[in-house]
């Protein structure tokens, strides 16, 4: 068997078989097919295409590149959520713990941003103290204790996605539905939850631009995992502009609290709600979007959130005091250059000016600043006058503000007329 061929064939239009896509994944992996030819692979699926079977053979083969995580020392049904990324997207911080509250466990394993939209991993990170790398005893004993644990991913966890999508990423291959439902279903599989939640993100924000496309993504995700013997849901959620009002890393930790403790942005709470829903009804838990309302509001989240930050070593302090965290003492307001409706927010250009204050990274080596960020004080459909502030900068050192407020301005699109404001929730897929 040779790659050459392979390329060929996929050029051509052909379908692979599974052998030939797994001779691809493990020559790949094992450094045996050089960049040069597995760029030329992902070029070909890029404008040739992988079916659902060959979108599956994918999936298999990259999540069985490194270690499968096994789960059996943690009891009952475990579930997972995974969002494809957004801008201000904090959910998971505010879900894990709700669906804890209702005994069901969840083990996650996530990462950090890059490019315009962030990381849990990151925000986790802001937290003096906390703890993210826990050995698998460890991580294990927190999530049968506390119900949940969140921690970096570890070095053996998909090797093959590690080194494709670097390259996908220098090669302009990273938006292909099939090589995105692998890259994120290989690691759901092999992070060993028995039933997963995808948050599936839709708009200016989003890697998805389109509704149709969100779908199409979800529905391959949730296929590749009913094949492989997993339940899974998608819930379609709007990125249209930013959820909640921060950006940035000790921000979106103290807008999650706020939430905690029934404090919280509609939007930012509405979702994490029917999130959490979809979740327990994963695991068999039978409960109304109310009695998850009570949780939030009665404190019984919070409270795991707090053995939750105990467990893993971060300050417990910053539940009620904010000032432990490290957020950037000097602002700047972006006012409005005229008077109107706010009609559109273009979220991926406020993310994008968050990463220009220090709160992302351009490349996975950048060093990002936990204390910037970006409060947005002007939402869709919200009347602003001439001169009022659309945003709050928390800037740093190392932020460049005069780029951030260009596109900012540029983010925001005044009108005379109000835009009806969309739900956040657009769709449900089971």
């Amino acid at each position: 068997m040779r790659m050459y061929d392979i390329i060929k064939k996929k050029r051509d239009g052909n379908e692979l078989t599974t052998e030939e896509i797994n001779f691809v994944v493990e020559k790949y992996v094992s450094g045996e097919i050089p960049d040069y030819q597995m760029a030329a692979f992902l070029m070909a699926v890029y404008f040739r295409g992988l079916n659902e079977r060959e979108t599956y053979d994918l999936t298999i083969a990259m999540a069985r590149s490194g270690e499968f995580v096994d789960l059996s020392a943690i009891s009952g049904i475990k579930v997972d959520k995974h969002s494809t990324g957004g801008v201000g997207d904090k959910v998971t911080l505010v879900v894990l713990p709700i669906v804890a509250c209702f005994g069901v466990k969840v083990a996650k394993m996530s990462g950090r941003g890059l490019g315009h939209t962030g990381g849990t991993i990151d925000k986790l990170e802001s937290i003096p103290g906390m703890r993210v790398e826990l050995d698998k005893s460890e991580f294990f004993k927190v999530v049968n204790e506390v119900g949940f644990s969140i921690i970096s991913q570890t070095g053996n966890l998909v090797p093959a996605d590690k080194k494709i999508y670097a390259l996908r990423d220098a090669t302009a291959t990273v938006d292909n539905i099939s090589l995105i439902a692998s890259s994120i279903v290989s690691k759901k599989l092999a992070s060993g939850a028995d039933a997963i939640v995808f948050d599936v993100k839709v708009g200016s924000g989003a890697f998805l631009k389109d509704i149709d496309s969100a779908r199409k993504l979800a529905r391959l995700m949730i296929d590749i995992l009913a094949r492989y013997g997993k339940r899974a849901k998608a819930v379609l959620s709007d990125m249209d502009q930013p959820l909640g009002r921060m950006v940035g890393n000790s921000l979106e930790v103290i807008e999650a609290i706020e939430c905690l403790k029934g404090l919280g942005q509609k939007d930012l709470e509405k979702l994490s709600i029917r999130i959490a829903k979809e979740m327990l009804e994963l695991a068999d838990v039978k409960v109304t979007e109310a009695q998850i309302l009570e949780a939030l509001i009665s404190g019984e989240a919070l409270k795991v959130f707090r053995k939750f930050l105990k467990a893993q070593g971060g300050d417990e302090g910053i539940v009620e005091d904010y000032s432990k965290l490290p957020v950037a003492k000097e602002t700047v307001f972006v006012p409005s250059e005229k008077s109107g409706y706010v009609y559109k927010i273009n979220a991926e250009a406020v993310g994008l000016a968050s990463v220009l204050l220090g709160a992302g990274r351009s490349k996975k080596e950048d060093v990002i600043d936990h204390g910037v960020g970006i409060e947005v004080l002007k939402k869709v459909s919200d009347f602003v006058q001439k001169g009022e502030p659309l945003v709050k900068l928390y800037v740093g050192k190392r932020s460049k503000v005069d780029d951030a407020i260009k596109l900012i301005k540029e983010a925001y699109e005044i009108r005379q007329e109000q835009p009806e404001p969309k739900d956040v929730v657009l769709e449900v897929i089971e």
